[in-house]
């Protein structure tokens, strides 16, 4: 029998027990505001487990009666977010969207699931009403004064000329007061542009021109437009990543299916300290028929101490203004010896305060100076957090007596396997997959086209402080279609940890990767940047060179091996004309086997 859980909701929504035991919610279509309504259900629930239903149809939600909660979001800015869907302490959730529109209106952030036992979120999309980004096409540009001028869009888009400045979107009282980062696409393919670089635009004075034309005098510009681009911002770095569309923290056995982000102001999907997750048939990408050239803010997938098992499979990853995938640890940085069993660490990027590095019971590496590869172990017995910044950790056993400050500890407990499949991954800035876990990857039957390089497998102690080196890898049968045509050198594959002086850099860092049976087509000459490697297998691949565009270097070279230890490369067919195959210094010479290669002479 159904109970009708608040009076004033009759006709919105009823809540009646299901044969399983979770309390099921009806949404019934309506066009209010259903921000009010879905915080009372869920704050209301008699039970903790929830099944929250709804009739097919388009809803919107804004922020004026969304709950505000201070937050502490990885890789975005940390303050009052206003959360639309607070999933919060339960045993599970199941949200049922029926291929509903989720239509979101100002700064918020749409999901959160936060110490949760099961998510299931299947079939509905997210958008927002009116995007937080500028984009203008480019009309004309001259460089000898320094300006460009461009068309700016308006239907859809929300800004104004206030006092010689660009200000967006101007929604509930919130604006961006210049254009910040960004990069301009072509029009056609709404990728980014052939060549671009990433800028941090600050007009020195915007003028209204005739027609509805605005010219941007900028001074000292690194590069200029081209003309018959599409020039998008985003806004400034500390401001224009608020929030994602699902925040999923200290959870577990995690679904996401059928699931389409058009728009988010950060990233799509973001998980941290959660485990066992699987993304399903799932998308980021511009609505069919838009304008915009920027689907998302930042990253479509981002998974920051993670453990368990996750799974990408069957997606479309398009638009974002980041990696379509980034998987890593967190580094932290000894402050201080306490005493022989006691350090305090602290979270070094801006965007990481905060951020819970570690628990109770956790096992850690120590990296130590000059070699970074992991050392010893230790278990965590006691976390004291001193501020968002420095955090004490007190060990079962003493700290090995050489750690000395400007060190690292790495979280062992928390890493995932990771397998990546018969995704799509295209037409957007920076790279498709970022990786660093020292348990098993597979990236497989994908098809990948890029900005930057399309694979990077990058540890790193510098500025993202974000862990650590891969130790088993597979990357097989995908295809690679023009990757890297962004203005910066990179490459297909690009293994190259960024560790900083005080590290050795002859020092073998990733280890044991396999790249076999992959299609290349690209326009360009790199294919394998390794630096540091052990154990790099690169076997029975497929490259074509492509004339879509002229090489951007065409001095690289196809491989470029550093300080690499046992690579093989050998059984790989090559139709092109490029003739720097092999580049490679003495430490990688003495264990290189180059063998049985078509077309590719050393």
């Amino acid at each position: 029998m159904r109970n009708i859980l608040i009076p004033i909701l009759l006709g919105f929504f009823m809540c009646y027990p299901s044969v399983n035991a979770s309390e099921i919610i009806d949404i019934k279509h309506t066009t209010e505001d259903l921000t009010p309504m879905i915080r009372r259900a869920i704050e209301n629930a008699k039970t903790k487990d929830i099944k929250i239903v709804f009739e097919k149809g388009v809803y919107t939600f804004f922020a004026d009666y969304a709950l505000g909660k201070y937050m502490r979001v990885t890789n975005h800015g940390n303050g009052l977010k206003k959360i639309v869907f607070n999933f919060t302490r339960f045993n599970s959730v199941k949200v049922e969207g029926n291929n509903s529109e989720f239509i979101f209106r100002g700064q918020v952030l749409p999901f959160l699931f936060e110490g949760v036992k099961k998510v299931v979120v299947s079939r509905l999309t997210i958008d927002w009403d009116v995007p937080f980004s500028f984009q203008g096409d480019v009309i004309t540009v001259n460089k000898e004064e320094q300006w460009y001028e461009l068309k700016p869009y308006t239907k859809g888009f929300s800004w104004k000329l206030r006092n010689g400045r660009i200000v967006f979107p101007g929604v509930n009282g919130f604006n961006f007061d210049y254009l910040g980062s960004s990069l301009p696409h072509n029009k056609k393919t709404k990728a980014v542009d052939y060549g671009a670089t990433d800028q941090n635009l600050r007009s020195n004075y915007v003028e209204r021109k005739p027609n509805g034309i605005l010219r941007f005098h900028n001074r000292k510009l690194k590069s200029y437009p081209r003309i018959g681009t599409v020039l998008q911002s985003k806004g400034d770095k500390k401001n224009n990543r608020y929030a994602p569309s699902f925040l999923t923290k200290n959870s577990k056995n995690i679904i996401f299916k059928e699931i389409t982000v058009h728009h988010a102001l950060g990233m799509g999907f973001l998980f941290e300290r959660s485990e066992n997750i699987k993304i399903l048939n799932s998308g980021v990408y511009i609505r069919k028929g838009s304008d915009r050239v920027m689907s998302i803010v930042a990253d479509a997938t981002h998974f920051t101490n993670c453990k368990g098992d996750i799974l990408i499979e069957g997606c479309r990853f398009e638009g974002m203004y980041d990696d379509g995938t980034n998987v890593h640890g967190t580094y932290v940085e000894v402050h201080k010896i306490i005493d022989r069993k006691s350090i305090r660490v602290a979270l070094k990027h801006f965007q990481q305060l905060g951020f819970e590095f570690v628990g109770v019971n956790d096992q850690v590496w120590f990296i130590k100076q000059p070699n970074p590869q992991r050392k010893e172990t230790n278990k965590v017995v006691r976390v004291k957090s001193i501020n968002d910044e420095f955090i004490d950790l007190s060990f079962q056993d003493p700290i090995p007596s050489d750690l000395k400050i400007g060190d690292v500890v790495e979280n062992k407990t928390w890493n995932p396997t990771f397998t990546m499949r018969k995704n799509i991954i295209r037409d957007h800035r920076a790279r498709n997959i970022v990786i660093k876990t020292p348990k098993k990857i597979i990236i497989e039957d994908n098809d990948l086209s890029s900005m930057m390089s399309s694979i990077m497998l990058r540890g790193e102690t510098l500025f993202w402080f974000e862990s650590g080196n891969v130790e088993d890898v597979i990357i097989r049968n995908n295809r690679f279609v023009d990757c890297a045509y962004g203005g910066a050198e990179h490459a297909i594959l690009k293994v190259s940890p960024r560790l900083g002086k005080v590290f050795d850099n002859t020092i073998l860092y990733d280890r044991n990767i396999v790249f076999e049976n992959n299609t290349i087509k690209t326009f360009d000459n790199r294919i394998i940047w390794a630096i540091q490697t052990d154990n790099l297998i690169v076997k029975n691949n497929t490259i074509e060179q492509t004339f879509t565009e002229k090489p951007q270097f065409p001095n690289a070279f196809m491989f470029d091996l550093i300080n690499c230890n046992n690579v093989k490369i050998k059984n790989n067919y090559y139709k092109g004309t490029n003739m720097n195959i092999l580049k490679m210094d003495k430490k990688t010479e003495k264990t290189l086997i180059f063998e049985k290669n078509k077309n590719l002479n050393k």
